[in-house]
């Protein structure tokens, strides 16, 4: 394997199983994909996805304020493993990697919706600019899969229902929209170009290692330190709530069984508003309704977000199996005990 200036690990000789290129996987769940694709997440000591068995991944990560070079402690020194932090849209850098992998999983994303309202420029150059770079590098190297991770914030927002892969997107935040245009590009690879794409739309995602500026890494360690939390508007607002670990699980069946083409929304089985949602974390936290301060509504803010996940579960066998309970006492207690984690990044990012 080359080493390369931008700061690539070197590793033992790669084994007998795909050579993976995973963008973005400093991130929360590109990070969790990666710990548990090389067997260390849940100290099995043997990987977790059997399409990716004895696989040799590498990490391009820019290392921007979301990616943490510490979610990968774990497997920098695992046999097949290698980090390079570079830039999705560096043309250089990207085709040389590409020409050394046989598949993508692509997890690089701006991905918070807030900062997109302020300022809509690093999502576009980031999630558009940055996948059709590495479509056209994939497209000249022959590889494929090409694994693209998207959201279901590209439906835009329902009332009652839930979207199949075959709804029209109408994205409403920056955000969503810059989504929205990479998951187009990356189809239109396949159609014109015959590249093997696979889309995965996913619902809001929680668990460990998630930066905390999203909302439940957010509310937990502001409840944490005795302070308050911003919730928006009425509180009313719904949303379907997916561990990362279903997620990931999601992922790895897309790419060892998923269709050329083909769209797979994922889903957790777990709709609830944020009004809810926090009033589980102050129980979880042990705080009253005096910790929560009302604030104005995000702009477009949507109201609602299901997806049908039928699709991957008839198709795939996807089945979540985290419990939605379970799974956020588990995520309450994993930031109770891993201050050293997160306090740094919230002084750093003045988040509260």
């Amino acid at each position: 394997m080359t080493e390369h200036s931008q700061g690539r690990s070197t590793v033992s000789s790669p084994g007998p199983g795909p050579r993976v290129l995973v963008t973005g996987g400093a991130g929360f769940i590109g990070s969790h994909f990666v710990r548990t694709a090389l067997g260390v997440e849940a100290d099995s000591g043997s990987p977790a996805y059997p399409g990716l068995a004895d696989a040799q991944i590498t990490v391009l990560d820019k290392l921007t304020y979301a990616g943490n070079p510490a979610n990968l402690d774990r497997v920098r020194q695992w046999p097949g493993f290698a980090f390079v932090q570079g830039d999705i849209t560096d043309p250089a850098l990207v085709d040389q990697l590409m020409a050394e992998h046989d598949a993508v999983i692509h997890f690089a994303a701006e991905s918070h919706v807030d900062r997109s309202i302020q300022g809509a420029a690093d999502f576009v150059v980031t999630n558009v600019v940055g996948t059709q770079t590495l479509l056209d590098a994939a497209l000249r190297h022959g590889v494929g899969p090409f694994v693209h991770v998207s959201t279901d914030e590209v439906y835009g927002s329902i009332s009652e229902g839930s979207w199949p892969e075959t709804d029209p997107l109408q994205p409403n935040s920056p955000y969503s929209a810059s989504k929205a245009s990479s998951d187009l590009i990356a189809l239109a690879y396949h159609r014109t170009h015959g590249l093997d794409v696979r889309v995965t739309r996913c619902s809001n995602n929680y668990g460990p290692h998630q930066f905390p500026e999203k909302v439940i890494p957010l509310f937990i360690t502001n409840l944490l330190d005795g302070k308050q939390v911003p919730l928006y508007g009425d509180g009313l607002n719904i949303r379907d709530w997916l561990h990362v670990d279903d997620h990931c699980q999601g992922i790895a069946l897309v790419f060892e069984k998923g269709r050329a083409g083909e769209v797979y929304n994922i889903g957790g089985g777990t709709e609830i508003t944020n009004k809810e949602l926090t009033d589980r974390l102050l129980n979880a936290c042990g705080a009253t309704w005096d910790s929560v301060e009302y604030v104005e509504d995000r702009k477009g803010h949507d109201r609602r977000y299901s997806v049908d996940w039928t699709k991957i579960n008839s198709e795939l066998g996807y089945q979540p199996r985290h419990d939605f309970g379970t799974g956020l006492a588990d995520t309450v207690a994993w930031y109770r005990d891993n201050r050293d984690w997160w306090e740094p990044l919230k002084k750093k990012a003045a988040l509260s």
